[in-house]
């Protein structure tokens, strides 16, 4: 990172840790492929079972249940778009209102019916709809229900209840496919615990390289191949894997993990950054509700968020709007209207979200400079 400026927006890409950095410069020495019989490839596949490994002990997972993939997005599509395929199209999907695009995206390019799970104006999945809707469901009609529901939100860092979600669709005999891309290295990750069939993750969400991420899948879940090939990941996701992405994804994997005590502790930071923006008239989005340690979603009605987007780089502090991975455009949240946020707040929301690599001056920086731009603003207002 640049050493004169402020990072704050890990939830976008976290920073590369040194541990991760020093898995891939040592697995880019190792040149074969993992797939072939000879000794080196077979000194490839090691170091790939070893990523595999300890991706799949961070979920509290075994190692095998673990297909590697080039990052959240693919790990997405292939659950939601591969459980539909496995189960001949019989199936409907019930998506969060908050869901990352990534996630939507794949269920709007499935082929069958996508319904709405709606959230509460705290940022949290409705159980009581989810629970009435699945009280009603007609499996002869709709077929299986497939609900997809994240761990943690990207823009608010609020932790939704997928546990619970995933008892209520069980009972109703379905299926419940969790993007925990958000989550891991931020809170505890075990899936036994949460109930899920699939689980998604992300490499450079928890400080490994771009382009490495993971489907975990339960034992016996339905699953099908998206694309087709040599037969790698168990037929699941064939294509020569991205080794040393995948060996620095297993070490940030285990290395932030390592660290969540640590993560937790940017709780306090937060909150007394939090305390002096709504001192200065910020409204602070999911605070009722669990959220991530690291994460603050703020907004000041009429203070557009590409202003305070550039007026804070022009601070040297780094944050951003929405979804920074979707598109690279500053519009509107969604996640905050569905939230029932007001179109004014919703457009003036920004994101700040810290990390292993955060100091506490960096929270303080932040509260300021953005006090200043919001007494700049007033004072145009007034004017």
């Amino acid at each position: 990172m640049f050493l004169s400026m402020i990072y704050a927006d890990y939830n976008a890409t976290a920073p590369l840790r040194p541990e991760a950095r020093a898995e891939m410069l040592a697995a880019l020495e190792c040149s074969a492929n993992p797939s072939s019989v000879h000794a080196a490839g077979r000194s490839a596949r090691k170091v790939l079972e070893r990523a595999r490994q300890q991706v799949g002990t961070a979920i509290g997972s075994r190692a095998q249940d673990v297909i590697l993939t080039s990052g959240g997005t693919e790990a997405n599509a292939l659950a939601i778009q591969g459980a539909v395929n496995a189960l001949g199209g019989e199936a409907t999907l019930l998506v969060s209102a908050i869901e990352h695009e990534a996630v939507s995206k794949a269920a709007a390019h499935a082929g069958v019916t996508v319904e709405t799970v709606y959230v509460r104006p705290d940022g949290r999945a409705d159980l009581d709809w989810l629970e009435d809707r699945l009280r009603r469901w007609d499996h002869a009609q709709s077929g299986m229900p497939v609900l997809s529901l994240m761990l943690a939100n990207n823009e608010t860092g609020v932790i939704q209840p997928v546990r619970e979600a995933a008892s209520l669709v069980r009972e109703a005999g379905g299926l419940i496919h969790c993007d925990a891309v958000q989550g891991l290295g931020k809170i505890a990750v075990n899936v036994a615990l949460l109930g899920v069939d699939y689980l998604s993750l992300s490499a450079h969400k928890a400080g490994g390289p771009q382009g490495a991420g993971a489907l975990w899948l339960r034992a016996g879940a339905p699953l099908k191949a998206l694309q087709y090939g040599g037969g790698q990941e168990r037929s699941l996701r064939s294509g020569t894997e991205n080794l040393s992405g995948i060996a620095g994804f297993g070490a940030a994997a285990e290395a932030a993990v390592a660290e969540l005590a640590m993560f937790e502790g940017l709780a306090v930071h937060r909150n007394a950054m939090e305390e002096k923006l709504k001192a200065a008239g910020a409204v602070i989005m999911g605070e009722g509700s669990p959220r991530l340690a690291n994460t603050s979603n703020f907004a000041r009605a009429g203070l557009r968020s590409e202003t305070q987007i550039m007026a804070l780089d022009l601070d040297g502090i780094c944050v951003s709007a929405g979804a920074a991975c979707s598109s690279g455009k500053v519009n509107r949240s969604l996640v905050l209207s569905a939230m029932g946020a007001s179109d004014a707040l919703a457009e003036s929301a920004i994101r700040a979200s810290f990390g292993c690599m955060s100091k506490a001056q960096d929270f303080d920086a932040l509260a300021d400079s953005w006090i200043r731009i919001a007494s700049r603003a007033r004072r145009k207002e007034e004017a």
